[in-house]
């Protein structure tokens, strides 16, 4: 069983920036690869980002790319997402989400392929 816990959510102006951290415990995290979502006023949960177990190779939505940066410390079992230029529909609740399968080559994209979720962090952008 793994518990993730997200950080660093808030309310920031457009154009501004936010770092989230997701914190894992429970398991070794280094072998899986992790993911962010959010779930904005009543959309439904969409991908954003995700990193695989080494941090070699990274996705990420077309609404963020260019924008927005993931990024992982092993030794610190957390993950990052470096949120920059925000936009007022960049608001909502932010997951971190964990993989389990260990050392695949394959990064999941999609709700149903993870595994392990945290409760969600808000950020808010106003305009």
């Amino acid at each position: 069983q793994v518990q993730l816990v997200e950080s660093g959510g808030g309310l920031v102006q457009a154009g501004g920036s936010l770092r989230l951290s997701c914190e894992a415990s429970g398991r070794s995290f280094r072998p899986y690869a992790m993911g962010w979502f959010r779930q904005g006023p009543g959309k439904e949960r969409e991908f954003v980002t995700a990193i695989n177990w080494s941090g070699g190779s990274t996705y990420y939505g077309d609404s963020v790319k260019g924008r927005f940066t993931i990024s992982r410390d092993n030794a610190k079992n957390t993950v990052y997402l470096q949120m920059n230029s925000l936009k007022p529909e960049d608001t909502g609740v932010y997951y971190c989400a964990a993989d389990s399968r260990p050392y695949s080559v394959h990064v999941p994209t999609t709700l149903r392929e993870y595994d392990y979720w945290g409760q969600g962090t808000q950020v808010t952008v106003s305009s």
